[in-house]
Order: structure tokens, then sequence, then C-alpha cells
């Protein structure tokens, strides 16, 4: 009978996580993990047969943090406001996992930006249909133009680069919120992209 395993596979994620964590994706080592368990590198490879396969591992975990920093901006008076709040939160206090999530290119063990943000629409869609009273496409569309300007700001923030407060970013989220719902439902044919542009833009600057 082989002995038994020291480490269990969701301690290794774990401490997978806590070193992607502190030092990024790339830092998720063998010879990382086992540091962070202080043991050997062996009972890593008693769960996993290549690094990838832990890293990938840590990815959806990251992903279920990301999922529950949603989930209380959707339970928000505003849900919408508060998924944007809680996006740049996560950026703010998870930097290492935003950027595995929304700043690494598509790979084996991450989906990169596009994959993060399907995931995101997914999880908003059915809020966004029901309070702004859109359909499912018209919903997703609204949340890429949103998404657009707090992927900005989260970059901005794990860049080391935003210079803006956080009720300066929640002021113009709420501006352009407004501005693309009213939009969306006051410019027949916007949301699928079939709409005439020179007629309206000369009503507007009239």
């Amino acid at each position: 009978m082989p002995p038994k395993a020291r480490f269990q596979r969701e301690e290794i994620v774990g401490a997978a996580l806590k070193v992607a964590q502190k030092k990024g994706i790339d830092a998720v080592t063998a010879r990382e993990v086992a540091r962070e368990l202080k043991v050997s590198v062996g009972p890593i490879f008693t769960w996993f047969e290549t690094m990838d396969q832990l890293k990938a591992q840590v990815y959806e975990q990251a992903r279920e943090r990301y999922r529950a920093y949603i989930e209380r901006g959707l339970a928000g008076p505003i849900p919408f406001l508060g998924v944007g709040q809680q996006y740049i939160r996560f950026a703010k206090e998870e930097p290492e996992l935003y950027k595995l999530l929304f700043l690494t290119k598509p790979s084996a063990v991450s989906g990169g930006a596009m994959e993060a943000l399907r995931f995101s629409q997914d999880l908003a869609r059915d809020s966004i249909t029901r309070i702004y009273n859109m359909d499912a496409a018209t919903a997703d569309r609204y949340f890429r133009d949103l998404w657009l300007v707090v992927f900005s700001f989260a970059t901005l923030i794990v860049t080391d680069g935003c210079p803006y407060t956080d009720e300066e970013m929640s002021t113009v989220l709420t501006e352009v919120s407004l501005s693309i719902c009213k939009a969306y439902k006051e410019i027949p044919g916007l949301p699928e992209g079939d709409f005439d542009r020179d007629a309206i833009f000369r009503e507007l600057v009239k």
C-alpha cells in the first residue's frame, strides 16, 4: 500500500493560490509552493503531473474569488454600479489575481481577458435584463461597454498609475452607464449597430 499523502489536493492548491496572490502566477513553481507548505516538492507531484495542471486550479480559484466580488456588487442597491465598484475593488485588493484573469494572454492555464469578460457577462446578464428592462443581447452589449470603462480604471490601478479617487471613478461609471442606457433606449437600432450615425450627430450638434 502506498504511503498516505501528507497534504491533500486542496491544501496544495491553497498554497499555490497564496503564492500567486503575493508574487503573481509566474511565481507558482514547485519550489515556491513547497516553500509555502514548508515541505519538499514531492507532495505536489503526488497530486499534479505538471505545474500547468496546478496553475489551472489556481486560475479557477481566482475566478471564484472574482465571482464573489461581482455577486456582492449585484446584491447592492444599484446592481450595475455595484458591479463596477466591486470590479475595481477586486483590482485593488487582489492585483495579482486581477492580472491573471484580465491581463494574461490566453494559454493552457488562463483564458485571457475576453474569456473573463464573457464570464463576467454571464454573472451580470440576468440582473441587467430584469432591472434595466433589456433583452439579453442588449444587456451583453451594455455590459461590454461599461466593462471597457472599469477595465481601464482597474488596469490603471494594478499598474500603479490611477490618479482617480473611488468617488471620481463612481461618478464616471454613473455618467457612462446612464448615457449608454439612455442611448440604447432612445436610438432605434443602436444596440444592433443598425442606425443612421450621421443623422443622429447632426441632430445632437444643432
